[in-house]
């Protein structure tokens, strides 16, 4: 089979097997579109993401919709830029909430303002408003980037965002989030694809460098663990050992030093 959904959840749960019970192995964020691969037991279906990555989703969290799937990627132009947001059902906090949208999430809007606030089209054509300030341009792989140190910096600020964020296994949210998930969407946000899990694969423009040529936002790899430079020998990361999103540092002489994670096996860069 070869159809389209949006994710219309708050966040669309990819699982190892067609179970709710099963292994969390990502999320996919409200607004993104997936491929649906084959239909399994029980409403779930198999289904890729648009960075390729696959497992098990329940059709309570999308809309397959096609082709309007695709017109919807095209169109929704912009994202979710705040951490947790509501989505009301009027331009007003005194109104009624719709549900809520994490960073990163794809919505589209409307056209139509109210002072502080811009109405959305979610992807079952309801309407729904949100705060002017919590949304963003939605970057794109293809769309041009700024200069790369400029893209280095904005890279790292969207990572800094997760800070304090709980630990959880495939994870991509501030709800929660794991550390690939955290490199992962840290890097997409800003239009930059690269693999979901804990190691460098070359098709996703990802190549190793050396200690030497390390920059702020490249990729540290250990084995099962990735976290990203912040330079001055600092990494953030997300972490089942500290439970949430935390800077160490790979400097012996800093308190904040893992020496578990003194030996780096690999570094990897975009740029």
């Amino acid at each position: 089979m070869e159809d389209y959904a949006v994710v219309v959840s708050t966040i669309g749960t990819l699982k190892k097997e067609p179970d709710f019970k099963s292994e969390t192995v990502d999320e996919a964020l409200f607004g993104m579109v997936v491929k649906l691969l084959k239909k399994a037991s029980d409403n779930w279906y198999y289904i890729t993401t648009s960075y390729d990555y696959e497992g098990y989703i329940h059709d309570s969290q999308i809309h397959i919709c096609g082709d309007e799937a695709l017109n919807w990627d095209r169109n929704a132009n912009h994202m979710i830029k705040f951490g947790i947001i509501d989505i009301m059902a009027e331009p007003s906090f005194q109104s009624y909430q719709l549900l809520e949208l994490t960073r990163g999430a794809v919505v589209k809007l409307s056209g139509k303002t109210n002072e502080k606030w811009s109405e959305i089209i979610l992807p079952t054509k309801t309407m729904g408003w949100v705060r002017t300030e919590f949304i963003a341009d939605r970057i794109r792989p293809q769309d041009s980037k700024p200069n790369e140190d400029i893209l280095r910096k904005n890279i790292i600020n969207t990572a800094l965002s997760y800070l304090g964020s709980q630990y959880r296994w495939g994870g991509k949210t501030p709800y929660g989030i794991d550390c690939s998930g955290l490199c992962s969407i840290s890097y997409l946000i800003n239009g930059i694809v690269i693999y979901r899990d804990a190691h460098i694969k070359e098709e996703f423009h990802m190549r190793k460098i050396t200690r030497e040529e390390i920059k702020p936002a490249d990729l540290l790899y250990w084995p099962g663990h990735v976290a990203m430079y912040l330079g001055n020998d600092k990494y953030i990361h997300s972490t089942g050992a500290s439970s949430s999103v935390v800077i160490n540092s790979l400097n012996p002489k800093d308190r904040d030093f893992r020496e578990d994670l003194a030996n780096i096996q690999e570094i990897g860069t975009v740029f």
